[in-house]
């Protein structure tokens, strides 16, 4: 029995990232593939690491999930999350919750605290409340760009879907040394979106897929579009027909826009330990983690690469 090498990526939502955040994005999927990897490289299951990055995100103010989601019709911040794991296809997701930093932390604690996949709105609330989650107030996940956003988008004239470009779900997917496969989505949702509307992130097989028998996805985009063709799934599909992960992705991201019109973009890991980062929008903040070398980029076509070593270290200075 040969050890994997563990292997993590990271996205920060594809669209359209505005000139002045791109160092944000960029310092912001570096940071979170970094605290992922630290989870591996100290024997950390796929979970711990998928969960670690994804939370780091949440927490960035950066990206449309946890601190700086958008807001609802109402000016509210309702968000969904999503966890697998890949080895016995457990999943744990939270929808319209509101109020607490952290929504990927409450979906993995529905994965393994309930007989539940799924917890909502109020019942996700309770359920936070039972396992002694602190609730933040709403007004501290709303960032100043959010409220202008909102407020823009309710000027007669504005168009929302112009502003939805700039997505920013956020997701990880990771393969552990045993070989075990797991992924994490989050999001904000869409900005001015309906009281309750839950796109992709919530749902197993759009907003991301683990099964050790293929590998593990975690999506980004037009959450409806995403639903449509079940996004997640659909790449994995095309895995274990035998395409690589980046094949596989583009495949999936093709059919997706000429069937329903929907742009978006994906993570993959294969159960071999072989990645991708695809996007069909114009852009997508991503970083992966590898043979102790990071690689990371926002622009089709961009990869940077250093020594994970010297990446950690320039971290722990910025700290």
């Amino acid at each position: 029995f040969s050890r994997m090498k563990p292997v993590i990526v990271v996205h920060g939502g594809a669209g359209r990232i505005f000139k002045e955040r791109e160092e944000g994005c960029r310092a912001g999927v570096v940071r979170a593939a970094l605290r992922g990897y630290r989870v591996l490289r100290q024997g950390g299951s796929a979970v711990d690491a998928v969960e670690e990055a994804v939370r780091s995100m949440e927490d960035d103010p950066h990206f449309n999930a946890g601190c700086g989601s958008v807001l609802n019709e109402k000016g509210e911040v309702e968000m969904d999350a999503i966890i697998m794991d890949g080895k016995n296809l457990d999943s744990g997701a939270v929808s319209a919750v509101k109020c607490i930093a952290n929504p990927v932390k409450l979906a993995r604690l529905v994965m393994e605290k309930t007989k539940h996949m799924l917890l909502t709105d109020h019942g996700a609330h309770l359920f936070a409340q039972t396992m002694g989650i602190p609730e933040v107030p709403g007004e501290k996940l709303i960032t100043e760009r959010s409220r202008e956003r909102w407020k823009k988008n309710l000027e007669p004239d504005s168009n929302p879907e112009e502003f939805q470009k700039d997505l920013g779900t956020v997701g990880a997917v990771a393969i552990d040394s045993e070989g075990n496969v797991a992924c994490a989505t989050s999001t904000g949702g869409l900005s001015n979106k309906l009281i309750g509307r839950v796109g992709d992130t919530a749902c197993i097989g759009s907003g991301g897929y683990a099964d050790n028998h293929s590998g593990a996805t975690s999506t980004t985009g037009h959450g409806e579009s995403i639903m449509k063709v079940v996004l997640a799934r659909l790449i994995l599909y095309h895995m274990e027909q035998g395409m690589s992960p980046e094949v596989a992705a583009d495949t999936a991201l093709d059919y997706m826009k000429t069937r329903v019109g929907g742009l978006g973009g994906v993570i993959v890991v294969s159960k071999a330990g072989e990645w991708a980062a695809r996007f069909s929008t114009k852009q997508m903040s991503w970083a992966t983690i590898e043979n102790d070398n990071l690689h990371y980029g926002i622009y089709a076509g961009e990869k940077h690469t250093k020594p994970v070593d010297e990446a950690l270290a320039s971290e722990r200075e910025g700290l």
